[in-house]
């Protein structure tokens, strides 16, 4: 297997629930750590949301792997931030028999 060339920083995110002072709460995202990830995305789809369409568009973002239960391994649930662009994590796979690589299948969605 060819080892992918990771040449994109994302800031792993998960999310963080936070008392908004009126007795409920809001999500915050904390920071986890930077990956250098390769990334290929794949066909997009419009959808209807609320009052706006939506451009959804699935990626598979590949990155190093690291030990099950380590703050810095990907799970869904969490995101990719690169800069303003946000990919929601829907699912991880280790890639290939060495385990060396996660795929993380995730979405990023905006507006039209």
């Amino acid at each position: 297997m060819k080892a992918p060339r990771l040449n994109r920083a994302f800031v792993l995110e998960a999310p963080l629930q936070v008392s908004d002072g009126a007795g409920g709460y809001v999500r915050e995202w904390q920071p986890l750590g930077i990956h250098w990830a390769a990334v290929k995305a794949g066909s997009g789809r419009e959808a209807a949301a609320f009052a706006a369409t939506v451009s959804r568009v699935p990626y598979r973002i590949t990155v190093r792997a690291a030990p099950q239960g380590a703050q810095s391994r990907p799970v869904a649930g969490q995101r990719f931030r690169e800069g303003n662009r946000i990919f929601n994590i829907t699912a991880v796979a280790e890639q290939g028999s060495d385990g060396r690589f996660l795929t993380c299948h995730a979405l990023e969605e905006t507006a039209s």
